[in-house]
């Protein structure tokens, strides 16, 4: 293994750990509809779970409203009991066709409750992206005292690395205040 197979592996890692962070990042309510809201729901249909983007069209016409249109009528009461499983705080109701959630407007205290929580999930971020440039700075150190690469190619990889570690960890500072703005907004 080289230097620059240890960054390349390292930059997709951080690529997934952040991509991972923005889907989470996403399902965090910010008192406006949105279909992320609901979309990544398990729906027990016949026996299997399956995410509800699989089974319905989702759409948000304003922003205090999701509308559920399942292709399959027949699994409506199994999303509307997985919607009223999940942690969302919003009650379903259905017409035998589709179904309507009514997103209420969020108070002050559960929109600083939200912005702790996307702070806690930014540190995790972080945290992860720090773990990831340990193990790939150990692989480099590796890699110098295996004599495979000189002490100067270690010194270069680690700078490489930090120059990644820098990039990713600035992505989610900026996710961050864009999250935050939207949630903390009325």
């Amino acid at each position: 293994m080289t230097v620059k197979e240890v960054l390349s592996n390292t930059d997709e890692k951080m690529k997934k750990s952040f991509e991972s962070m923005n889907r989470q990042f996403h399902e965090v309510r910010t008192g406006r509809a949105s279909p992320s809201l609901v979309e990544g729901l398990h729906i027990d249909y016949y026996g299997t779970p399956t995410m509800l983007k699989q089974l319905a069209a989702i759409s948000a016409p304003d922003a205090h409203l999701i509308v559920i249109q399942p292709w399959d009528v027949s699994a409506i009461v199994e999303i509307e009991k997985a919607i009223l499983k999940s942690n969302l705080g919003v009650s379903p109701s259905n017409d035998g066709k589709i179904i309507r959630i009514a997103v209420p407007q969020l108070s002050k205290e559960r929109r600083q409750e939200m912005a702790k929580l996307v702070h806690k999930m930014s540190e995790d971020g972080r945290v992860s992206m720090r773990t990831i440039r340990r193990d790939s700075k150990e692989m480099v150190e590796k890699l110098e005292k295996d004599k495979i690469i000189s002490e100067d190619e270690k010194f270069r990889g680690v700078d490489e690395l930090q120059k990644i570690v820098d990039k990713y960890i600035g992505k989610i500072d900026e996710l961050l205040k864009v999250k935050e703005k939207e949630i903390l907004e009325f």
